[in-house]
């Protein structure tokens, strides 16, 4: 319908109607579900301008009518893909740019002209794809602009996808979600899909049902046809893209299976038991001749495996963000198994196809999405109006709760979309199933009935006995084909372990660093608290002749012709929240190399290779380490699970807490007597040479050697514990999260690390050349330049190990103007050959800077001695003012690193203002101060302030200011727990039932 000038709407013919239709061409699976609905509205008498980058056979060959039109033009880039299972986020984001950002002016201008020429009635955009999809944003704002009314038709909106691309790619980019949003936002509704993902920018929704291309021909005729009996099970490969260099081989098939292999190419040669289909196959008659489907997720493969019937065994794809919502859907309908992709490539294909043809399928909903939305999209365009203010609030809240939960990949709420949602308003329980306590300690009571604990002690930790309570009822899920449980990580763990023997539980919890963060890689004094929030590992060994193996560890023993051999199996709570794999399982005899265990630099490698599951780095490295610094052999096979309610991404150290807790219960159940301190010296090795993060080991040290309500004084040398410092009762630490997500992985916080040691090698050699020359002006007539200490404080400067052991008046006076800002990473090579650090290298091409990550530290050290000094004090209000204004100094100090961010900032403004609001004032005051923790670029922010109801009301009202401000419910930490060390563990064993009849 076209709007005048006075806005008054002019209905259109009912008979003929012009429809611009806008899809992009990134791969063929997005066009062959568009054309379902184009055919539709052609049947119905209408114009559709297909806007494309597809080519035109796609549409041709589906719709021979001189009502189709198509123009060539590519207005967005979709996904750039790495390769055929990974989506490269930076890629796709500086695509978009180039493609749709800077020559948005054009576009948004041509599009209003060629609109206004071919006067359509209305103009919708249909990304539904099987490989990567487009809704196209700007046709929306086009269409606007021309006075058209635009609807979209999708699963999923770019706004959505992208948001965790601009994670990955830090401020850059950052203004794209808002613009796709806004573009959005001139939509008149949504016609949306089955297995949506949230989508807050559209106004209203109108639900259809899945967009499914009809088949042609029965599974008998097609049968026939390819001379297959009725007997013959028949798996149709249907993988677009296929990686480069894989050879099919006949071994993957079960016997006696054939496979049907779309989108090979012409070169691609195959075995007897493999049959390649013509490129112009009709692909849903084939399907419908199959009895299972291998391929990746998309919303094609799901909604027509869905309304064959056709069970689905599917491969994960790396930052795919609609995968999740597809893939709940299909496994709501019993429809899918998913496959590890090192099983996928190296063949191992038997056990998921054989589970497969045992589902059961029931998806009963409607196929005729596209009959349902062409209807839809023409009776808008003659006036009708489906747009329903009850919808326009709530539905919009609830979905800009979940995008906000996206922009972190933390979880969100809303029962319309995945139950892995459904628990984290406030973020409690993450990763982990959950239970009620009730206030008399039944619950206690419950777990001590489930397991005879034969060593140690609960600590009264409520999260422990959760824990133990969920691990009790997994015996209960083991094998039973009729539970509606939906996480899959629950079924894997239910077959993990033998209750009849015993398993052993370690507990390590995250820390909230106080002060000292990023300085204790320069060897910096550091203040930790270990927080409530923590994480479990149950560990259990077993002979390999009696360890439960999955069916695909199984076969792929089998297959080898080997006897029962030791394998590592793990399960991992929580793959939801980042679309990771949950499960894990590799041969020990993986970790050697003839006879020694494999380098940590092939270890890295190894966990490199599938995204999905380079977690497991985190866990299964820890073996590694004991078996390469500790001698350690492992002869027994290893089951593990490991639930964590530390969230990730919030700078609380949530992969310390991971490393600590599953090497203490390693070393528990392998007899391993380590200290404390040891363990976090082992588990920081873990993480610097496995998984590659160039972390201090402040973490690890306080998980592991934290008690509560105190805080771990180190100095970080590298690891020399001075003692643990009470919180004096009148003081309360907080800690709020800003929602950004933060990850000592990342580029910041190396290139900020770099630049500190950049700057200790400058004043190492500055030290030097001042020594030498005042060494050869001793021997002169003017040795009195210097006295006799300076040329001791020399010296240890010229040999300054860690940079903290400057002091700041040193710096100040000698070497503050030595550093530059900034120093290019080949300037820096040729002139000082290697900046010392073994766990970061230089990029010749990268600029560093040098003197605020150099600055930082040096001051730090100072600011945590004082920090420490004043806990001690006497109780004032002059105390609480110092304490907060050493963490407002640190807080900026980060940030001059390059290590703030938008939403800390914001956190500690807003403590600021609370502080020295009028309204807000108290004669002894409430919160005095406040920091960004850890490794920066996001996560916490803690704050200091006296113990009292107002000071906790205070920081409630900050979240909600900041919610307020965001869209973001921050989760706030509070409390503390003991660390590792102080747990010990717990060696439990299944009670045997009494009860005949259970």
């Amino acid at each position: 319908m076209r709007i005048d000038e006075e806005g008054e709407g002019v209905s259109a013919s009912r008979n003929h109607l012009v429809f611009a239709y806008y899809v992009t061409g990134h791969g063929f699976g997005h066009a062959t579900r568009v054309v379902e609905v184009a055919r539709h509205l052609i049947l119905a008498g209408h114009d559709v301008h297909v806007v494309t980058g597809a080519p035109d056979f796609v549409f041709t060959s589906e719709i021979q009518s001189p009502r189709l039109f198509i123009r060539k033009v590519l207005l967005d880039c979709g996904a750039v893909q790495a390769d055929a299972l990974t989506v490269d986020r930076l890629a796709s984001l500086a695509k978009y740019s180039e493609t749709a950002v800077a020559p948005r002016a054009s576009i948004l201008k041509t599009e209003v002209e060629w609109l206004t020429s071919i006067k359509a009635d209305l103009v919708f955009v249909l990304p539904v794809q099987e490989q990567v999809s487009d809704v196209v944003p700007v046709a929306c704002r086009a269409a606007a602009d021309a006075g058209i009314r635009s609807v979209c038709v999708t699963n999923f909106s770019w706004d959505f996808i992208y948001a965790e691309y601009v994670m990955a790619a830090g401020s850059n980019h950052r203004s794209i979600v808002w613009q796709i949003a806004e573009d959005y936002s001139h939509c008149e509704f949504l016609i949306r899909l089955p297995g949506y993902c949230p989508m807050p920018a559209f106004r209203d929704a109108v639900d259809v049902p899945l967009v499914v291309r009809r088949f042609r021909r029965s599974r008998k005729e097609v049968r026939e046809e390819l001379g297959i009996g009725d007997d013959v099970k028949l798996v149709i490969l249907n993988f677009g893209g296929q990686p480069a260099g894989w050879k099919l081989k006949e071994e993957f098939l079960p016997p006696g299976w054939l496979c049907l292999v779309c989108g090979g190419s012409d070169t691609q040669e195959l075995p007897s038991n493999f049959i390649k289909l013509a490129k112009d196959a009709y692909t849903p008659d084939f399907m419908a001749a199959s009895d299972c489907m291998l391929g990746k997720i998309g919303y094609g493969t799901v909604s027509e495996a869905l309304s064959y019937k056709l069970p689905f065994v599917f491969v994960r794809r790396d930052y795919f963000n609609e995968e999740p919502f597809l893939r709940n859907m299909l496994e709501y309908y019993q429809g899918g198994v998913e496959m590890i992709r090192r099983d996928l490539l190296t063949g191992h294909w038997k056990p998921y196809l054989e589970r497969a043809i045992s589902l059961k399928p029931c998806y009963e909903g409607g196929i005729n999405g596209g009959e349902v939305a062409a209807h839809i999209l023409q009776e808008t365009a003659i006036g009708k109006n489906y747009s329903s203010d009850k919808l326009s609030g709530a539905r919009r809240l609830r979905d800009a709760i979940i995008l906000g939960y996206q922009l972190q990949r933390a979880p969100g709420r809303d029962m319309a979309i995945p139950e892995w949602y459904a628990n984290a308003e406030s973020e409690l329980g993450i990763g982990s199933p959950t239970c009620g306590m009730s206030e008399n300690g039944s619950l206690i009571y419950s777990c001590t009935e489930d397991f005879e604990i034969l060593h140690g002690d609960l600590h009264g930790l409520s999260d422990t006995t959760t824990f133990l309570k969920s691990l009790a009822e997994l015996d209960s899920v083991y094998d039973s084909e009729k539970t509606t449980e939906k996480r899959r990580e629950r079924k894997a763990a239910a077959g993990l372990f033998n209750w009849e023997e015993e398993i052993f539980v370690a507990r390590a919890p995250g820390r909230l660093d106080v002060m000292g963060g990023i300085a204790d890689y320069s060897g910096s004094l550091v203040l930790q608290m270990p927080i409530k929030e923590a994480c479990h590992v149950a560990v259990q060994r077993n002979h390999p002749s009696k360890h439960r193996l999955w069916k695909h560890a199984l076969a792929r023993q089998q297959a080898q012709g080997q006897n029962p051999t030791p394998v590592l199996q793990i399960v991992s709570y929580g793959s939801e929240l980042s679309n990771r794999s949950p499960t894990f399982d590799m041969d020990l005899s993986d970790f050697m190399d003839g006879d020694k265990p494999m380098s940590y630099e092939n270890a890295k490698k190894y966990f490199s290779q599938d995204p999905s599951q380079k977690w497991a780095a985190f866990v299964a490295g820890v073996i590694l380490v004991l078996m390469t610094e500790l001698g350690v052999r492992f002869e027994d096979s290893i089951s593990l699970l490991v639930s964590s309610a530390v969230p990730e991404g919030k700078g609380v150290s949530s992969s310390a807490s991971v490393e600590v807790a599953t090497m203490s219960a390693i070393a528990a159940a392998h007899g391993l007597s380590i200290s404390p301190r040891d363990l976090a010296l082992l588990c920081q090795k873990v993480e610097n040479h496995i998984v590659g993060a160039p972390c201090g080991v402040m973490d690890q040290m306080t998980s592991a050697c934290g008690e509560a309500n105190k805080l771990l004084a180190m100095v970080c040398q590298p690891a020399e514990v001075l003692g643990l410092v009470e919180i004096p009762g009148h003081v309360r630490f907080w800690g709020i999260d800003s929602g950004i997500r933060h990850s000592v992985g990342g580029a910041d916080y190396g290139s900020v690390r770099i630049g500190a040691f950049m700057g200790r090698k400058m004043i190492k050699c500055a030290a030097s050349t001042i020594l030498c020359r005042s060494s050869s002006t001793a021997i002169g007539t003017n040795g009195d330049e210097l006295e006799d200490d300076g040329f001791e404080l020399l010296e240890a400067e010229a040999s300054l190990n860690y940079l903290c052991n400057l002091s700041p008046h040193r710096y100040e006076a000698l070497y503050v103007k030595v550093l530059p800002e900034t120093i290019l990473g080949e300037t820096f090579l040729e002139k000082y050959d290697d900046h010392n650090d073994p766990v970061t290298v230089i990029d010749p091409k990268c600029n560093y800077v040098v003197r605020s990550p150099a600055r930082h530290p040096i001051y730090e050290n100072f600011r945590v001695k004082t920090f420490k000094a004043l806990l001690t004090s006497a109780n004032s209000d002059d105390q609480l003012t110092a304490l907060g204004e050493l963490l407002y100094q640190c807080h900026y100090s980060y940030s001059a690193c390059g290590l703030g961010s938008d939403g800390t900032n914001r956190l500690v403004r807003l403590v600021q203002a609370m502080q020295n609001a009028k309204s807000f004032k108290s004669d002894d005051g409430t919160l005095y101060g406040a920091k960004i923790t850890g490794g920066g670029s996001g996560g916490t922010v803690c704050v200091v302030g006296r113990n009292s109801l107002q000071s906790s009301q205070q920081i409630l009202e900050i979240q909600q200011r900041y919610k307020d401000a965001t869209g973001y419910l921050p989760f706030i930490f509070e409390g503390s727990s003991p660390g590792a060390g102080k747990f010990g563990y717990l060696r439990i064993r299944r009670r045997v039932s009494l009860d005949p009849n259970e």
